[in-house]
């Protein structure tokens, strides 16, 4: 190679690298403890932490929240309910008016749940009226509360139950998101979630599965937060990677 060939292509390399996009570090991992949120309307003994473990005795309603605000992130985290038909969920971008002044025994007034619900709630639900229920489920429903909006992926659903029978849970203009897969298991038994929260998307895996989603949240930024809502639950294993 002769020597202006040499420079003209060393030129080129250059300005190449220059126009190069800057590699953007891959977003770390945050286990989260109890110490990573603020106990908003519950009493001392609401949540505690037992080695890995956050220890929701459900009493009395309420929520603990992530102590810094969200935007785009990725959530993994086990939950096992203690008692049969157990009621529970985590919230995504709650704004700040949803904990402001809010009492004990009150729910978050806004933002998108992610239900965690005991199996137990739906077999309730269909010996108390002889059928299934026709507008939620115990199978990781997203849903929005209060002032919260979302656009619902499955707004309308017709599961197939064991014993046969088959029943139409939602309507098309529901805004709650129903799960395209049963696979939740019962009281005594960990569940895994991973929630990942983007633009405004929220999609949902239960148990290693894809199964539910929903768009268009507003807001879609604010604060995660744990809710208590009557019953003893577990959470462990939670970790958090804040996105872009």
């Amino acid at each position: 190679m002769t020597k202006p060939t040499a420079l003209f292509t060393c030129g080129i390399l250059i300005s190449l690298g220059a126009c190069a996009a800057p590699l953007q570090p891959i977003p770390q991992w945050q286990s989260l403890t109890l110490n990573d949120f603020e106990n908003v309307n519950g009493s001392d003994t609401t949540w505690t932490q037992r080695d890995d473990v956050i220890v929701c005795s459900g009493i009395p309603n309420g929520g603990a929240r992530l102590i810094a605000p969200v935007t785009n992130f990725e959530l993994e985290l086990d939950w096992k309910h203690h008692v049969y038909g157990g009621n529970a969920g985590v919230f995504l971008w709650c704004p700040e008016s949803a904990f402001t002044d809010l009492p004990p025994g009150a729910l978050p007034r806004s933002g998108i749940e992610v239900q965690v619900l005991d199996l137990g709630y739906e077999e309730n639900w269909f010996k108390q009226h002889g059928k299934q229920s026709d507008w939620f489920t115990s199978h990781g429903d997203v849903f929005p509360v209060g002032a919260s909006t979302m656009t619902a992926t499955t707004p309308q659903i017709t599961y197939t139950y064991a014993d046969g029978s088959s029943a139409v849970v939602g309507n098309p203009k529901s805004s709650r998101s129903f799960p395209t897969q049963r696979l939740t298991n019962g009281v005594g038994e960990w569940n895994h979630y991973r929630i990942l929260a983007v633009d405004g998307h929220v999609t949902l895996w239960v148990n290693g599965v894809e199964v539910n989603s929903g768009s268009d949240c507003q807001p879609a930024q604010g604060f995660l937060a744990l809710e208590a809502e009557g019953s003893l639950v577990e959470y462990r294993g939670l970790k958090i990677r804040r996105l872009p």
